[in-house]
């Protein structure tokens, strides 16, 4: 598969040409001229490809809860944190994590190094929820097909939690919208290509609601007093792959390009 062959760090260094990326994907998961195999537009915080956004009310499961599984595109930053903002806000970095960013190379990027993408990073390739009564799985098909777990049995954070990528997550459910709450994280990651940090003191509050059949939204609030000077808000949305299945994506097979990434952190 094309896919297959390309280093992510060739994403990160030519972000411009991804759609073409994602097209291709598209036409390798989808018959040519097959009934809706176009590829959908891209949405804020990830490349949409496959079938046409399906229609409809939100399915619910037999409990009533609403059912978040399926494969799905988006629902975080790529490229650029910011996207995520309301118009006419900012994001609010203090001074010393102003220099750590404007400081920052592309060749650095974990991300293009094969590492995880942390929260609320996501990668331009497909992801999938996976619900049960008792944790819910985000597996990820892009970058090192990794994934999440999100514990619904109500527990508690541990009072000293390891730092890790993706943090320790709970979960619960406020109506319709799926709020989970996570610390523990470490502040190896990057927030997008542009080189946004963290502290390990990161606290990020997400609310996943699927408003239909083929939409979900979720409004994430980071507070991390190490970095920024107050919580902040990024709203992005998710768009279903219906029929799709993740394919295996082994980023340290062929990640070529990231040696020839030069220059600073940002988005071409």
């Amino acid at each position: 598969m094309k896919k297959h062959l390309i280093g992510v760090a060739f994403a990160l260094a030519i972000l411009a040409v991804i759609s073409l990326v994602a097209t291709s994907s598209a036409q390798q998961r989808s018959a040519p001229n097959a009934p809706g195999a176009a590829t959908s537009p891209a949405g804020a915080g990830g490349l949409q490809r496959g079938p046409a956004v399906p229609t409809g009310p939100a399915p619910r499961l037999p409990d009533g809860k609403p059912d978040l599984s399926g494969v799905w595109n988006g629902g975080g930053p790529v490229g650029d944190l910011e996207m995520g903002l309301a118009k006419g806000e900012t994001i609010p970095l203090l001074p010393a994590a102003r220099k750590i960013m404007e400081a920052r190379q592309s060749k650095d990027d974990p991300e293009a190094n094969c590492l995880p993408t942390g929260i609320p990073r996501i990668a331009p390739y497909p992801w999938r929820i996976i619900q049960t009564p008792t944790h819910i799985y985000f597996l990820f098909e892009g970058n090192i097909h990794s994934y999440r777990q999100i514990f619904m049995d109500g527990r508690k954070h541990p009072d000293d939690p390891d730092p890790t990528w993706y943090g320790h997550s709970v979960g619960r459910w406020e109506a319709n919208t799926l709020v989970i709450d996570t610390v523990g994280f470490n502040d190896k990651f990057w927030f997008d290509f542009r080189g946004h940090p963290h502290t390990e003191k990161l606290h990020t509050i997400e609310r996943w609601t699927r408003k239909d059949m083929g939409t979900m939204v979720n409004e994430v609030t980071i507070d991390d007093p190490g970095s920024y000077s107050k919580p902040f808000k990024l709203t992005f949305t998710a768009r279903l792959r219906p029929g799709e299945e993740l394919m295996e994506y082994i980023c340290q097979e062929n990640n070529q390009d990231v040696h020839h990434i030069q220059g600073p952190a940002g988005v071409p």
